[in-house]
């Protein structure tokens, strides 16, 4: 099913909406080799970039980063539209964590949490935790995939305030299924988020915990 129409009218909303669609295949691969290579190339740009040598928390960074991109789509083509977009080629742009579909395919969906969950968790996110060459804990991948969906959740409720309701209710659906059941809350009618865990951003040089954090002031730091 060709879904451009679909796919050219959720990239007005901006950011992660914005997938790149066709057009040259030059600077792209398939984002199934970075899941196969646990993404090392692009955590160590993100290493370098923070100036951290923390390699968990380029891990961190870069699977949140992921995560929110896939969410931003899906969850607008669902939504919005009734329909999926195709993952099954999905690519990354060599130099960067842009992802793009050669062809702009997608399938109605009947919108439910286990449909939504099967394409974003089951069938990209898990194979990106298996591939990771260090470890990190469950529960922040969890957290991670939560908080990219609730920040995702959030930026469409901004562009489509009327779908406020179904917007709401799948991704309060969301959090309570599969791994991402326990992985946080969502506390106010805005989409406020507390995760159960913390993505180590913190531990960044100069930089603090995040609104969504499980801590509410920074390990360490002393209480003025």
């Amino acid at each position: 099913m060709d879904i451009s129409a679909e796919l050219a009218e959720i990239s007005t909303y901006k950011g992660f909406f914005a997938l790149t669609v066709g057009g040259d295949a030059a600077g792209w691969h398939p984002v199934s080799h970075d899941y196969a290579d646990g993404f090392n190339e692009l955590i160590d740009t993100t290493v370098k970039r923070y100036r951290t040598t923390d390699a968990r928390i380029g891990a961190s960074l870069v699977h949140l980063g992921h995560a929110a991109r896939l969410w931003s789509p899906v969850l607008a083509c669902a939504l919005v539209h009734g329909v999926i977009p195709d993952f099954k080629d999905l690519q990354r742009a060599d130099d960067g964590a842009q992802l793009r579909i050669p062809e702009p395919t997608g399938s109605p969906v009947e919108i439910s949490a286990g449909a939504l969950y099967r394409v974003v968790v089951k069938q990209h996110m898990q194979p990106f935790a298996a591939g990771l060459r260090l470890k990190l804990a469950p529960t922040l991948l969890a957290g991670n995939i939560a908080s990219a969906l609730v920040g995702a959740s959030r930026a469409l409720l901004a562009a489509r305030p009327d779908l406020r309701g179904p917007i709401v209710e799948i991704t309060d659906s969301l959090l309570d299924t599969g791994v991402l059941s326990g992985s946080g809350v969502l506390t106010g009618s805005h989409l406020g988020f507390r995760r159960g865990s913390c993505c180590l951003f913190y531990r960044i040089p100069g930089r603090s915990v995040c609104g969504d954090c499980v801590f509410r002031r920074t390990p360490g730091a002393k209480r003025r």
